[in-house]
């Protein structure tokens, strides 16, 4: 039993080793030609381009599953393969000229699989943690039919819990049991009990 406390580090241990998995972690990343943000359900990427480039100059390709973008005649900014896949349709890329003169090369993507969070943008590049990743708060409107209606009744079957009245499965249980005493007047119903 001891030498299970001892393999587990102390607060103060495991504060140390967040910020060095962090360091290495931005570290990595910012070795990156881009810079990248996500949402649950959209991923951003932006890299510097010269100021001289327009459009015609760059050779942006996304599919389902990869993409490429890159200056004509150079090394790519990126490559690869996604780790999961996107919405080519609902994807779109822009070059806009910044107050500094120069430009940036603005990639927006649609995750196909709107509820997971991504490691990295292509399978080549060095992961994030995503399990550190606090998510921005969302409004009901921003969830689909289905979610929403899966949050809405258990945010109602909560506060019922709290002011001490039957949660939804509750009621529909006591309503089936009062519709059954309906059409069996003549049984005894005293010592029924609800689980």
């Amino acid at each position: 039993m001891a030498e299970d406390r001892a393999s587990s580090p102390t607060p103060s241990e495991r504060k140390r080793n967040d910020a060095e998995a962090a360091a290495k972690e931005a570290a990595e990343q910012a070795t990156l030609p881009y810079k990248w943000t996500q949402t649950i359900s959209d991923l951003e990427l932006t890299a510097p381009i010269p100021g001289n480039l327009k459009g015609r100059d760059l050779q942006v390709t996304i599919t389902k599953t990869t993409i490429l973008a890159k200056v004509k005649g150079q090394d790519p900014i990126i490559e690869g393969p996604f780790p999961h896949q996107i919405a080519p349709d609902d994807s779109a890329w822009t070059l806009e000229t910044l107050p500094s003169g120069g430009k940036e090369l603005s990639i927006s993507l649609s995750k196909s699989n709107k509820m997971e969070w991504w490691p990295h943008i292509v399978t080549s590049a060095p992961k994030i943690d995503t399990a550190k990743i606090v998510p921005e708060n969302s409004k009901l409107s921003d969830l689909d039919g289905e979610t929403r209606g899966m949050v809405e009744k258990m945010m109602w079957d909560q506060r019922q819990k709290e002011m001490g009245k039957p949660t939804s499965e509750e009621q529909k249980k006591q309503d089936i049991l009062k519709k059954f005493q309906m059409q069996h007047p003549e049984m005894d119903f005293s010592n029924a009990k609800m689980s």
